[in-house]
């Protein structure tokens, strides 16, 4: 399992750490991931995504995992997100034709 957001991407970033000494030894910085489920309207339950804090307050903002999937560009989401994003389309498709 990579350590990646699915929302934004976000992955391991790699540095220095520098003692007083000013002695360079490498480190890795790693995102703050959360196991969250997030509810989706259009497939009537709930998805389980590894995303950061700062991904689940930009899916707050844009009013739920599928107004934020469904209003950002492809070139823009990670492959799991993609796949989510065409699930949703579909759903949403298939209640519309329903419904009419």
């Amino acid at each position: 399992m990579t350590r990646r957001c699915d929302i934004t991407g976000k992955s391991v970033l790699s540095g220095n750490n520098v003692s007083r000494a000013n002695n360079k030894s490498r480190r890795r910085f790693l995102p703050n991931l959360q196991d969250s489920s997030l509810q989706s309207e259009a497939l009537g339950h709930s998805v389980r995504l590894r995303v950061t804090p700062r991904g689940l307050s930009t899916i707050e903002h844009k009013g739920g995992l599928d107004a934020f999937l469904l209003a950002t560009p492809n070139r823009k989401l990670t492959d799991e997100a993609l796949l989510l994003k065409r699930r949703i389309t579909r759903a949403a498709a298939k209640r519309e034709a329903a419904s009419t």
